[in-house]
């Protein structure tokens, strides 16, 4: 019995000593392959983002290439496009870096920037009725529904010229420089930021709606042109007044096609869904 319990018990530990072993073996070998997976990953991912910094540098350097010749390019497009033109920028609320953009985009032209009206954001009836005395608009205090009219009758005398214009400029228009009248094209802008009050904000789009409809009954250019990145987009709002639009005025390619629709061109450019092309054919006048 006593050889028999003794030779279980080796032939128990040699099992026992076996498997450990084993498992040790497993654990070590384990451990090398996680390792070496480990430091594969490693060696990967350096590999990609190297790949990724390159390409975001070719990427930046071609767009540095591209902004450069857009820069050179576009007083070659759009030079003399408008010589002698006298051009209006209506802004409808307060949008301050406006005129600015809009002045340089025309340097090149030979267009007058003749006009800059930007209206007020809070227009008060009581003082657009005292500047009205002795027209249908000296009650528009009490009817504010003659807004409309009003606004329509301003922007008919901001192309053409005219007595009510001159009268209601300080409490219409928070700037103004230029003058009223014999203009040959006007560019809008309609800011997306609105009134907080909400009467204040009825107010604005009641005179808005008026002054885009009287522009365009003048028959010269209108075009309604935007930011790329405005919101809500007015891109509607100017094709339902029949406007030719540009929804993308802060790039080149916008203020390109602003030129040429002011030039003669007429239509929706730019690059939302709804413009028809980025820049109209009448590029294919230049000198």
């Amino acid at each position: 019995m006593f050889d028999f319990r003794y030779h279980a018990l080796s032939l128990a530990a040699v099992f026992i000593a076996l498997v450990v072993g084993l498992l040790l073996g497993v654990a070590i070998g384990d451990k090398e392959l996680v390792s070496s997976a480990r430091e594969d990953l490693r060696s990967s991912l350096r590999a990609d983002v190297r790949q990724a910094d390159q390409e975001r540098d070719e990427a930046k350097a071609r767009l540095e290439d591209q902004e450069d010749f857009a820069d050179e390019a576009y007083p070659i497009l759009t030079r003399d496009q408008l010589r002698g033109r006298r051009i209006g920028l209506v802004v409808l609320g307060d949008d301050d870096a406006a005129p600015d953009m809009i002045r340089r985009a025309l340097e090149p032209t030979g267009a007058d920037l003749a006009l800059v009206a930007v209206v007020r954001e809070n227009v008060e009836l009581q003082a657009l009725a005292d500047r009205a005395i002795g027209t249908r608009y000296a009650d528009v205090a009490q009817d504010a529904d003659l807004l409309d009219d009003l606004g329509r009758r301003v922007g008919i005398q901001m192309v053409l010229g005219g007595r009510l214009v001159r009268q209601l400029r300080t409490a219409l228009l928070d700037r103004l420089s230029g003058s009223f009248g014999n203009l040959d094209g006007v560019i809008v802008m309609r800011p997306s930021d609105r009134p907080e009050d909400k009467d204040a904000a009825d107010r604005l789009a009641a005179l808005q709606d008026g002054i885009a409809r009287g522009l365009v009954q003048t028959g010269i250019k209108v075009v309604g042109v935007e930011r790329r990145a405005s919101d809500p987009s007015h891109i509607g709002w100017y094709r339902e007044r029949e406007m030719s639009t540009v929804d993308n005025i802060d790039e080149h390619a916008g203020r390109a096609a602003m030129v040429f629709v002011l030039a003669g061109a007429q239509g929706a450019y730019g690059r939302d869904d709804a413009a028809q092309d980025l820049l109209p054919p009448v590029v294919g006048r230049v000198r």
